[in-house]
C-alpha cells in the first residue's frame, strides 16, 4: 500500500476489473473514500478502457490476468461476467491482491470455497460485495430487530417486481448456466437483505421459479419460502416481467433512492421489440452500460431518499418496521413512529469501507467469502427445489457478523 498523509492512513489502492454496469456504479464510492486510489482498470473492449483512462490517468489492461501483475495495485474489484469470477478471483488472489467479488461469487460451492481457502493461504481479504444489505434501512432494520425492543423476530418479508428481465441484457445474463436470471442476479441481493436482517442461518428453502417468456429463457420469476434454524419464516417473490412495479407500494423509490418513472407502463418491454434482433440489443447494452455510457454515469450527490430494494417489512413480536420514503415506520404497540435516515452514505460507500477496514485495521469483514458462499448456497438451493419441487436443506450457512 502505498503511504497516505500520515503514519495511520495507508492508502488502498484499488483496480477495477470489469467497466460494466457493476463496475461503474462503484466508483464514486472510490473516490469518495479518503484513503482509498484509483490505480487500474481491465475489460475486454477498447473503448470503455480508453475512456477511463482519459478520464482518471490510470494503467489500463485488455486482460485480467495482465492487470492482477501490476505492483500499483493492492485490491481488485472484480465486476467481469459471474461465469469468470473464480478465474478472476484466483488470479488475483494468487498474485496478493485482496478482493471485492460481485454477486453471486461463483457458480458451484466448490468454486466459492476454492477462493475462500485461496484467500486465507495467501493471507488476503474476500469480500463479496452484496451492496443492498450494506444500504442504511437495512442495516438499521437489522440493529432494531437485534435489539429486542420489538421482541422477537417472527416473520421476514422481501417483494419485489421490476423490469429487469426486458432491460437490455448480454448473453450470459440470459442464461442460468453462466449465472444468468433473477435467481442468481437478484435473488442473490433479496437472500442476503433477509438472510442480514435475520440472522444469517437458514436452515431449509423452498421454491419455484418461472420462465414465462421463451425469448428470455432463464428465471424470470421466483417465490421462496426460507426458514431459520431458530423457526422464523421468510419469503422471496421477485418477477422481473414488466408489468407491476412495486415502486407503486414504495413512495415511488427506486433502488438507489430516485424517484422512480412509472408514467410510462410497459416501456422496458416494447423499447426491446423495437429492437432488431440479439445483437442490437447486445449493441445498445453495450452503448448504455459500459463505461462511458448513459447508464454508466452515475451521480455523486446525496439520493432524495434511502434506496428500496422492492418492499421489506420485518414482523416481531411486539410490532411491524417497514421502509417509509425517509426512514423507516415502526408500527409499535401502542403507537407508530418514523425514524429518519440520512441518505449521504450509500451501500457501496459501506463495500468500500468494509474492504479497507478489513485490510488496513485487520477487522473481520462481514460480507467474507464464507457470508457470500452461504448465500450462493440459498441461490442454488432456489434452483434446486424448484426443479425437484422439494425442500431443500442447507449446511454452509454461518450467523451474521456485525
Amino acid at each position: 500500500m502505498a503511504e497516505g498523509t500520515g503514519q495511520d492512513t495507508p492508502i488502498l489502492r484499488l483496480a477495477i476489473a470489469g467497466l460494466g454496469t457493476a463496475g461503474c456504479m462503484m466508483l464514486p464510492a472510490v473516490h469518495k473514500h479518503p484513503h482509498m486510489q484509483l490505480t487500474a482498470a481491465a475489460d475486454v473492449d477498447a473503448e470503455p478502457l480508453e475512456h477511463f483512462q482519459r478520464d482518471f490517468q490510470v494503467e489500463i489492461y485488455r486482460r485480467v490476468a495482465d492487470l492482477c501483475q501490476s505492483s500499483n495495485v493492492d485490491a481488485i474489484y472484480i465486476a467481469t461476467p459471474t461465469h469468470l469470477h473464480t478465474e478472476h478471483a484466483l488470479m488475483a488472489l494468487e498474485q496478493g491482491k485482496h478482493v471485492v467479488l460481485e454477486k453471486p461469487m461463483a457458480l458451484t460451492l466448490d468454486d466459492a470455497e476454492r477462493m475462500i481457502q485461496t484467500a486465507e493461504r495467501y493471507g488476503v481479504q474476500l469480500v463479496v460485495g452484496h451492496s443492498h444489505s450494506f444500504e442504511r434501512p437495512i442495516r438499521a432494520m437489522r440493529e432494531i430487530v437485534q435489539s429486542g425492543e420489538l421482541g422477537r423476530l417472527r416473520m421476514l418479508h422481501n417483494w419485489y417486481f421490476t423490469d429487469w428481465m426486458y432491460r437490455p441484457r448480454n448473453i450470459g445474463e440470459l442464461n442460468t448456466a453462466l449465472g444468468g436470471g433473477v435467481t442468481f442476479r437478484q435473488g442473490s441481493h433479496q437472500f442476503d437483505i433477509i438472510r442480514m436482517i435475520g440472522g444469517g442461518l437458514v436452515r431449509s428453502v423452498r421454491a419455484m421459479t418461472g420462465v414465462w417468456d421463451a425469448q428470455r429463457p432463464t428465471e424470470g420469476s421466483h417465490v421462496v419460502y426460507l426458514e431459520f434454524e431458530d423457526g422464523t419464516p421468510a419469503t422471496a417473490v421477485y418477477s422481473g416481467y414488466d408489468r407491476f412495479h412495486t415502486a407503486e407500494l414504495t413512495f415511488g423509490v427506486g433502488e438507489q433512492g430516485q424517484l422512480a418513472n412509472l408514467a410510462a407502463y410497459g416501456r422496458a418491454r416494447q423499447g426491446l421489440r423495437a429492437l432488431e434482433g440479439d445483437e442490437a440489443e447486445a449493441s445498445l447494452k453495450r452503448a448504455s452500460a459500459q463505461y462511458g455510457g448513459t447508464r454508466s454515469r452515475q451521480a455523486s450527490d446525496p439520493a432524495p431518499h434511502p434506496p428500496f430494494y422492492g418492499l421489506t417489512l420485518a414482523s416481531c413480536e411486539r410490532g411491524d418496521i417497514r421502509q417509509s420514503a425517509d426512514g423507516l415506520t415502526i408500527y409499535g404497540e401502542d403507537d407508530k413512529r418514523d425514524i429518519p435516515l440520512a441518505t449521504d452514505e450509500t451501500g457501496r460507500d459501506a463495500v468500500v469501507r468494509e474492504l479497507y477496514d478489513a485490510v488496513v485495521h485487520h477487522r473481520p469483514p462481514a460480507h467474507s467469502g464464507r457470508w457470500g458462499k452461504a448465500n450462493l448456497e440459498v441461490c442454488l438451493a432456489v434452483l434446486e427445489s424448484a426443479q425437484k419441487r422439494q425442500e431443500i436443506f442447507l449446511s454452509h450457512q454461518i450467523a451474521t457478523h456485525d
